[in-house]
C-alpha cells in the first residue's frame, strides 16, 4: 500500500513507489506498477526502462505497460482460485479494458481465457492465438455477424435477451453441433460504485430479469441445438466491498439449483470481475487473494445450502489485471496561472488518450518522472490539449514547479484507457511499449495524420476542387 510521510517531511512523486511487503504483491493495491523505481538521475523507472528516455525514444504521450505487473495479476488470481476453491475454476481476462494482440496474447501465455464485448475483440483474441473455447463473447446487442463469427470459431456465447436467444436458435441451423452458452442474469445486486458501471441491480440494460428466467430455462430445454452450459452475472465495476459478492453466490446458486429442475445441465458458474484498484493514495481495494476466497468460500457454501455439485467457477477481472500495469507520460507545455485561482498546466494528452475524467470523473495522481525526488510544492491543474473546457486530467494535484519539456506520469492507466481513446479533434492516438527487465518493445504504433484520412473518401463532385485547391 502506499505510505503517507510525515508531517515535518516534504513530500515528493517517491512517496507512491511500491514499498516491501511481508507477503506477496497484489499489484492493485499500489499505485505504480510493481517494478517502478527511481534510478540515479531521478527519473522514474518502470520495467527497468527509464520513462524519459522512453520518451525521446518513443514520443509522448506514451502509454508503458509493465509486463511483470500484468502477469504477476494474472498468476495471484490463479493462484487464489487454486488455493481457496476445492472444484474446477478458470479465469477469464475482461479484455475490454484493453484488447490488443500483446495482452491477449499474454493472458493466453499465462493459461487464462479472454472475455470479448464485440466482433472486433473476438477477432483480436483469435489472432493472438487464444484458443476459441477460452474466449466467451458477451454483449446486450450482438450483430448477426458477430454471432455468426462466434459460432464459426467456436467460442462460447453468453446471451443477455430473448432477442438474442431467437436468433441463435435461427443461426444454429447451420452450426455444425450444439452452441455452447451461458445465460446472463440481473441479480438485482446494490453496490457502492458509479452509476455507469454498476450492472447488476434490476434498472440495467444487461441479461434476463429473475422473473424471465423460468421462461427462458423452459425455452432453452427445448432446444437441442444450444447447449446450455451456465450462467453468468456481473454485479459492477471498481468495488471495494466483498459483501455484494457473498449476496450474488448465494442469488446465482439459488438461480443453478432452479435450472437443473428444467433438465438443463449446467457446469460453468460466472461471477463476472469487479475488482477495484488504487487510483489515489486513498483507495484501499481488498487484495486479489481476499476478493477470490470471498467469492470461492460464497460459492461453495451457497451450493451446500442448495445441495448442488460444485460449478466449474468463472470470474472475468479487467481493471484489477490491466489497470496497476500501466502508466501514461505526458509531456509539459504551457503554464497559465490565474492569480489567487490557479494554475494550469497543459500537456500533449488529455481526453483522447485518457477520457475517464470527463466520462465518469474519475481521479488520478501524476508524478514529475524526471524529478522524483523533487518536494511537491506546487498545487497546479493538469489540462490536455484538446479544444474542451472538461478536458482537464488531473484537477489541483501537488507536483515539483515544472517546466516545459519535464515530463509526467499518471499511474493506473492500463484500463479502459487505450481500449476507450479517441481522435477527437483529429488528434493520433499514442504508442504503447511493453516493458520487461530493461527492454521495450513496441505492442502499438502513434498513428500519423495519414492514418486519420485512411478510411475518409471523397465524392467525386469535391474530387476537382481537391484538385483544384492543390494547384
Amino acid at each position: 500500500m502506499v505510505s503517507t510521510p510525515s508531517d515535518d517531511v516534504k513530500p515528493t512523486s517517491c512517496q507512491y513507489l511500491p514499498r516491501p511487503t511481508s507477503g506477496a504483491p497484489s499489484p492493485n493495491q499500489y499505485l505504480l506498477p510493481l517494478t517502478a523505481q527511481v534510478n540515479t538521475q531521478d527519473h522514474l523507472e518502470v520495467g527497468g526502462c527509464d520513462i524519459y528516455e522512453l520518451v525521446q525514444r518513443f514520443g509522448s504521450p506514451l502509454y508503458v505497460l509493465d509486463e511483470a505487473t500484468l502477469r504477476t495479476a494474472i498468476q495471484k488470481y490463479r493462484q487464489a482460485f487454486i488455493q481457496h476453491y476445492p472444484g474446477d475454476s478458470q479465469v477469464l481476462y475482461a479484455s475490454k479494458a484493453w484488447n490488443c494482440l500483446a495482452v491477449c496474447a499474454i493472458a493466453a501465455s499465462e493459461g487464462i481465457g479472454v472475455d470479448v464485448v464485440s466482433g472486433g475483440e473476438l477477432y483480436t483474441a483469435l489472432k493472438a492465438g487464444v484458443g476459441s473455447d477460452q474466449i466467451y463473447l458477451h454483449g446486450n446487442n450482438k450483430s448477426t455477424t458477430e454471432l455468426q463469427l462466434a459460432i464459426e470459431s467456436g467460442c462460447r456465447i453468453v446471451v443477455d435477451n430473448w432477442f438474442e436467444l431467437k436468433m441463435l436458435v435461427n443461426l444454429s441451423a447451420a452450426a455444425d453441433s450444439p452452441i455452447p452458452i451461458l445465460l446472463r442474469l440481473t441479480p438485482g445486486i446494490e453496490c457502492h460504485t458509479h452509476e455507469y458501471i454498476r450492472t447488476g441491480h434490476l434498472d440495467s440494460k444487461f441479461g434476463f430479469d429473475p422473473d424471465q428466467l423460468e421462461a427462458v430455462f423452459e425455452f432453452v430445454s427445448q432446444q437441442p441445438s444450444l447447449n446450455c452450459i451456465g450462467l453468468h452475472a456481473h454485479i459492477g465495476s471498481q468495488i471495494f466491498e466483498l459483501q455484494p459478492h457473498e449476496d450474488l453466490a448465494e442469488v446465482m446458486a439459488q438461480w443453478f439449483h432452479k435450472a437443473n429442475q428444467y433438465g438443463l445441465s449446467m457446469t460453468e458458474l460466472d461471477i463476472g470481475g469487479g475488482l477495484g484498484i488504487c487510483y489515489s493514495e486513498t483507495d484501499d481495494p481488498p487484495s486479489i487473494d481476499a476478493w477470490a476466497k470471498t467469492v470461492a468460500q460464497g460459492i461453495v457454501k451457497a451450493c451446500e445450502s442448495q445441495r448442488i455439485p460444485l460449478p466449474r467457477l468463472l470470474c472475468e477481472p479487467g481493471r484489477s489485471i490491466i489497470g496497476p500495469a500501466c502508466v501514461t507520460a505526458y509531456t509539459v507545455g504551457g503554464r497559465k496561472t490565474i492569480p489567487g485561482i490557479r494554475t494550469y498546466l497543459s500537456v500533449d494528452g488529455g481526453m483522447s488518450d485518457n477520457p475517464r475524467p470527463i466520462t465518469y470523473q474519475s481521479l488520478y495522481r501524476a508524478l514529475a518522472a524526471n524529478r522524483m525526488s523533487a518536494p511537491l510544492t506546487e498545487t497546479v491543474t493538469i489540462a490536455g490539449k484538446h479544444c474542451e473546457s472538461g478536458d482537464i486530467v488531473i484537477k489541483d494535484v501537488q507536483l515539483p514547479p515544472l517546466e516545459s519539456g519535464d515530463i509526467i506520469v499518471v499511474p493506473g492507466t492500463g484500463a479502459y484507457n487505450y481500449s476507450m481513446a479517441s481522435n477527437y479533434n483529429r488528434v493520433p492516438r499514442p504508442a504503447a511499449i511493453l516493458v520487461n527487465s530493461g527492454e521495450a518493445s513496441l505492442i502499438l504504433q502513434r498513428e500519423t495524420y495519414q492514418d486519420l484520412i485512411r478510411q475518409d473518401c471523397l465524392p467525386e463532385s469535391l474530387t476537382e476542387l481537391v484538385r483544384s485547391g492543390d494547384s
